[in-house]
């Protein structure tokens, strides 16, 4: 199957026939299902799996079907389903006859922002919070340059910021082979072709510099009609010059220029968020811009086998579920 006929039916990059040739480089069994694509992951020292089905729409009778024909053959203990549904849709993930319960341990975040790129940059900017304009300004007025800059090098200095991102944030990160193929599977290499092939999954860099110094670099996915935050990192340096806050507003007049619809930021807190919570820095910095609140309708495992499945849960932490299968 090539990557558009499949691609026409995945709703988010996760299920993109690119992210799985990318996640097959990592070492990780990727399975073509009936209009989904589903990973397969070792519990380490064990003879069993657990599989992975992120962002696919909810599946349907048939495809539980197959998912529990497949989950046995690959030996899994459970496979879980995290559904790209809005919860506003007031559906709730239950199919009679199949053993389907509440994640025991949620991978993907249950909400993220959404912002409409259909907006004028004024009508987008009016709506932000009145900190985060005065930010931006301030980055504008210390004459920080952010472009695309998809080179080699751009690149390795994106992997020292995460390097120098994660030591600071004391947050597990992927690895440095992780972040490389990802690269290489997905940077856009023919800028125009693939554009206007909104169907395949790109990745692009942006970099902000200030004083000939990198100090911000995020790389974004570009997948049909919306642009995605998935990974950033950012300087220990010259944080007063606010170079994230002037990404944030390049990445979406970047989107707007590429004719996109929608900007996700890939992850955030729920409502009312802890402020003593590691993400709540992230989740108000998102928040300033001023996109939709989106939460889904959560993450559920289809147990396969009931009674390794209870050991799971009492072991689980495994290890956050192998490291947050390190990061899908």
């Amino acid at each position: 199957m090539n990557s558009s006929t499949f691609n026409k039916t995945a709703a988010h990059p996760l299920q993109s026939f690119e992210w799985g040739e990318f996640r097959k480089k990592t070492g990780v069994k990727v399975i073509l299902g009936d209009s989904f694509q589903l990973t397969i992951h070792k519990i380490p020292h064990t003879p069993w799996n657990i599989g992975y089905l992120p962002k696919s729409a909810i599946p349907t009778k048939k495809q539980i079907s197959e998912l529990i024909r497949i989950g046995r053959e690959e030996h899994c203990v459970f496979i879980q389903l995290e559904p790209n549904v809005d919860k506003e849709s007031n559906y709730e993930l239950g199919i009679r006859n199949y053993d389907i319960r509440p994640a025991a341990h949620p991978l993907f975040t249950r909400y993220t922002f959404v912002l409409d790129l259909t907006k004028s940059e004024d009508e987008l900017l009016k709506a932000m919070h009145p900190k985060t304009r005065y930010n931006i300004r301030v980055a504008q007025k210390h004459g920080v340059e952010v472009v695309e800059d998809n080179s080699d090098k751009a690149f390795r200095e994106y992997l020292k910021l995460t390097e120098e991102t994660t030591n600071r944030q004391k947050f597990y990160a992927h690895t440095k082979r992780y972040h490389e193929k990802m690269w290489e599977t997905l940077k856009i290499s023919n800028f125009k072709f693939q554009i206007s092939n909104s169907q395949r999954l790109t990745a692009h860099l942006l970099t902000a510099k200030y004083k000939n110094k990198t100090l911000v670099a995020w790389i974004l996915f570009v997948f049909k009609d919306t642009l995605y935050y998935p990974y950033g990192a950012s300087s220990n340096e010259h944080r007063e010059v606010m170079a994230s806050n002037l990404v944030m507003w390049e990445a979406i007049k970047f989107g707007k220029k590429l004719g996109l619809k929608k900007f996700d930021m890939w992850g955030a807190l729920g409502p009312n968020p802890d402020k003593n919570d590691k993400w709540y820095g992230f989740h108000r910095f998102k928040e300033g811009y001023g996109g939709r609140h989106v939460g889904f309708i959560g993450s559920y495992d289809l147990v396969i086998n009931p009674f390794l499945y209870e050991i799971y849960k009492v072991t689980d932490t495994l290890r956050w579920f192998l490291l947050k299968l390190k990061h899908y």
